[in-house]
């Protein structure tokens, strides 16, 4: 399931884009029909949350993955990988690199200048250089963002070098993109550039990560600076934004103000339920009852650990079905009582009529391992 950390490497294997110019764009979305990026230079990539933006020119690209977008980059002229009729943007830049974008739940072409007015709603994200400690560069950062980039292989290298490559390639094709995508399918198609959960490691199993080996990141708070792209600058830092925003509503569950990407951006499904599980918290505990800055932090040091994980984990094992604690594992025994865990929903309304409406979220939780506070 994408969340902040999917999109935070998405972007990451991005950026060798930066710079060059888009020979071809075609929309395949009716508002959008029209628009042309061609002659535009791609001036900036960056991730908030779960959204990913394009500078392309003086517009914003916005696309959001939701649950079943992906992003395939790969050589012009290379087959695609995905159905055709699967795909919401197409974007190809010089030095014969195609991007194609597949079922993107969110597509938006629109001016710079509007970037506060239609996306300034969205609250810190917990990735981004203004959250509190970036100014130590947490454990593993640098590593992933190396790892992401240079998965993009040629793709980093310059237009013209790439350019040098494609003439020499046999019968005029263009130079592999990345190592990842050089690897093809039996079918000759390229591999997919999205991060991809289902990519499991073997060998030994780390110990899980425990609520106490939260590092508390209080008085230690750098001066705001960009988050990377036009979004906000947080006074005093990402994480004291957040946490204002969660006390100011005490009486909301826990697993709804995680969600709710107006108060901190990047948190899914996944990392509520493994967070509210580490912390020994059932989802519907009231945020004033709650201790929520060991709720905050420990969310945090999981996204960012996961940043240079070969894939996500919470619980140490990299094992296909063993990487959470009760996220997806509803009627399963809990790895650390053996109670099922149970699942259901949270929020919503009882009426249609209710603004809340068709907003409840699905919850998991081990009923004996999470109290329900407040």
């Amino acid at each position: 399931m994408p969340e902040g950390d999917s999109v935070w490497r998405l972007s990451e294997r991005m950026q060798p884009l930066v710079g060059r110019e888009v020979t071809y764009s075609q929309f395949r979305v009716p508002q959008l029909a029209t628009a042309d990026l061609a002659g535009e230079r791609i001036e900036r990539v960056w991730p908030h949350g779960k959204h990913l933006f394009w500078l392309v020119g003086d517009r914003v690209l916005h696309t959001h993955l939701r649950m079943d977008g992906i992003w395939r980059i790969h050589a012009e002229g290379t087959r695609w990988s995905a159905p055709a009729h699967t795909a919401r943007v197409v974007v190809r830049v010089e030095g014969g690199v195609e991007l194609v974008g597949h079922d993107l739940g969110i597509v938006e072409l629109w001016p710079a200048r509007e970037f506060e007015s239609r996306m300034g709603w969205l609250g810190p994200d917990l990735l981004a250089d203004d959250w509190a400690g970036e100014a130590q560069a947490p454990e593993g950062r640098d590593a992933a963002r190396e790892g992401a980039r240079g998965e993009m292989g040629q793709v980093g290298r310059s237009s013209e070098t790439a350019r040098s490559d494609d003439a020499r390639q046999k019968g005029g094709k263009p130079a592999a993109v990345a190592a990842s995508d050089a690897t093809h399918q039996p079918e000759g198609e390229p591999a997919p550039v999205a991060p991809s959960d289902a990519t499991h490691q073997a060998g030994g199993e780390p110990a899980p990560v425990a609520p106490s080996d939260v590092t508390p990141q209080a008085g230690n708070e750098p001066p705001a600076v960009s988050s990377g792209g036009l979004g906000p600058r947080w006074r005093p830092s990402g994480r004291a934004e957040a946490l204002r925003r969660l006390a100011a509503n005490p009486g909301r569950t826990l697993g709804e103000a995680l969600l709710d990407q107006r108060n901190l951006a990047g948190i899914g499904n996944e990392y509520c339920a493994e967070v509210c599980f580490l912390r020994g918290l059932h989802p519907a505990s009231r945020i004033g009852a709650v201790d929520v800055e060991a709720v905050v932090d420990l969310a945090w040091k999981l996204m960012h650990a996961n940043l240079s994980s070969p894939v996500r984990t919470f619980t140490g094992d990299h094992r296909r079905g063993h990487t959470t604690f009760v996220f997806g594992r509803a009627h399963r025994p809990c790895l650390r009582c053996g109670t099922a865990i149970e699942k259901s929903t949270l929020g919503g309304a009882d009426s249609v009529a209710d603004p809340r409406a068709g907003m409840e979220r699905i919850i998991w939780w081990c009923p004996r391992c999470q109290r329900v506070a407040g």
